[in-house]
């Protein structure tokens, strides 16, 4: 699982001489009014998958701890995104403190590119399970929780990458992580 965290840097690290120069241009460029350089949708769906990541692990560790200890409903749900936030946040810290940065300005790095991303998926899979009728009850066993599950974070995946695409376009988002990918 590290490196498939490490790879996800590697592999998109050439997408973001695309569209960013890492130099705070897109910031300026966009508060005078000129049009922001856009993001390639295969930079906005490698950083959208590098969040999902986070967010499917979190997700599955928070439903299997939940439900081994008997919770229900709103505490199962609550540990799972709070799980889907820290193993998010881990995975990109992870990148950039390699790069150098300090766990303070890692974090900093990683609120930045990951809590929108990050929240839309949530709010998006979570939405999805809890309108499956019974998505809930059904036990980990259940073959139809993982396949409502999986579809859940489809669902999220697509709408998050135009986010992030709209995100990485303004110099927010992922762009922030490959501003320090680079140095």
């Amino acid at each position: 699982m590290d490196h498939s965290a490490h790879e996800h840097h590697d592999h998109h690290e050439p997408a973001a001489h695309e569209g960013h120069t890492g130099h705070g241009h897109h910031e300026d460029h966009a508060s005078h009014g000129d049009k922001p350089t856009p993001a390639s949708w295969r930079m906005a769906a490698s950083a959208t998958l590098h969040c999902l990541t986070g967010c499917a692990i979190g997700e599955v560790l928070g439903v299997v701890i939940g439900t081994a200890l008997g919770w229900h409903g709103a505490a199962t749900i609550a540990l799972a995104i709070t799980l889907a936030f820290l193993f998010g946040y881990a995975l990109t810290m992870r990148g950039v403190m390699r790069a150098g940065l300090s766990f303070k300005d890692a974090l900093k790095v990683a609120l930045a590119a990951d809590t929108i991303s990050i929240a839309v998926m949530e709010i998006v899979d979570n939405g999805f399970i809890l309108a499956m009728p019974g998505a809930m009850e059904m036990g980990l066993a259940d073959p139809r929780f993982w396949l409502i599950l999986a579809a859940a974070l489809a669902i999220a995946f697509v709408v998050t990458v135009p986010i992030n695409r709209w995100l990485i376009s303004r110099g927010k988002g992922h762009a922030v992580v490959h501003q320090h990918h680079r140095h």
